[in-house]
């Protein structure tokens, strides 16, 4: 019976050694770095070198921390700047622990990091835009020639002129945003390596400028081209009156002529022919004063003339020829 109850003993003295060895060692990777911590406060300084290491066995924990650049994404933040318009702001950043003994002391894990970094980062944020206006947000180099359509450059339309001038750039913006928060990261053990604009979305209040200037662009545009049009449609149109008018003159020019040489041959016809005696002249000149009264008196036409006018002369002349009245007593015949 003693033989077995030590025999008992005997294996778990070796389990429990076993055990214990075993916990003595533990394996740092390339990529982590280690803080060990006895009843919760740290003890010694921390691992960095990959390898087999010692410790006390369950009287000290390990914390490992990773030991590569780690990502920070700041959630979507709307903010003011300089000139009173509301951008939608995105950033990101590179960050890594940099003292493993600090960093456990004031975040203890990374959750706690990321936290701080988005309090922190975004309030840095937050200031470097109030400071500077949007155009500093979006333009990265100084002297920057914009490109302007040829039309509106030939026009001279208000979105001709240059683009407005800036002093520092969105990558100088960048680098002050990282720079402020970097100070104040370093007494939690964090080495902030970036800060980089992911994203800046207009609001809808600037959104609706920009498109509304774009609008009025493509309008200058169009107008210009409506313009360019109506002047060529005027100069077409001019030219059409002009060889219109130029037509009809020279056409009217023509029938006058060909009036004028008919009438001259009628007329020489006319007077050949009424010509070849008095009488003939006679009649001629009674048939166009017979003419002429067809065309002067109408029903109710008033003419007032002497006595004396030639214009009357056929119509006093004749008088029409008077006849004996018969008589309303019978006269006695011969052989009553």
């Amino acid at each position: 019976m003693n033989q077995k109850i030590l025999s008992a003993l005997l294996v778990a003295a070796v389990i429990f050694a076993l055990l214990v060895i075993s916990g003595a060692f533990f394996v740092v990777q390339e990529t982590e770095q280690v803080l060990l911590t006895q009843f919760g406060k740290p003890v010694g300084q921390p691992i960095t070198t990959a390898g087999l290491h010692l410790k006390v066995p369950i009287i000290q924990e390990i914390h490992r921390f990773d030991k590569r650049v780690i990502e920070w994404d700041e959630p979507i933040a709307e903010m003011p700047t300089k000139d009173k318009l509301y951008i939608v702001v995105v950033t990101f950043g590179r960050w890594r622990i940099s003292d493993p003994l600090q960093f456990f002391l004031r975040m203890h894990d990374e959750d706690s990091a990321q936290s701080r970094l988005d309090d922190i980062l975004g309030s840095e944020t937050r200031n470097t835009v109030a400071r500077h206006e949007l155009v500093e947000m979006i333009r990265t180099t100084k002297d920057r020639k914009a490109a302007v359509d040829d039309t509106l450059a030939a026009g001279g339309g208000t979105a001709s002129g240059g683009l407005p001038p800036i002093q520092s750039g969105r990558v100088a913006l960048e680098k002050e945003i990282t720079e402020a928060a970097r100070g104040k990261l370093v007494e939690f053990g964090v080495d902030l390596l970036d800060v980089r604009f992911k994203r800046i979305n207009y609001n809808q209040t600037v959104s609706d400028k920009i498109y509304s200037r774009m609008m009025s662009e493509r309008q200058q545009i169009a107008e210009r081209y409506r313009s360019e049009g109506q002047g060529e449609a005027a100069k077409i149109t001019g030219n059409k009156e002009r060889d219109l008018k130029e037509i009809e003159s020279q056409a009217y020019r023509q029938v006058q002529t060909v009036e004028g040489k008919a009438d001259a041959e009628a007329t020489a016809i006319y007077a050949k022919a009424y010509n070849q005696s008095p009488e003939s002249r006679d009649l001629y000149q009674f048939q166009r004063t017979l003419d002429t009264y067809k065309t002067s008196f109408q029903h109710d036409t008033t003419l007032i003339l002497s006595t004396q006018s030639s214009f009357l002369r056929y119509l006093k002349g004749s008088t029409p020829a008077t006849t004996p009245r018969p008589s309303s007593v019978p006269q006695p015949t011969d052989g009553r």
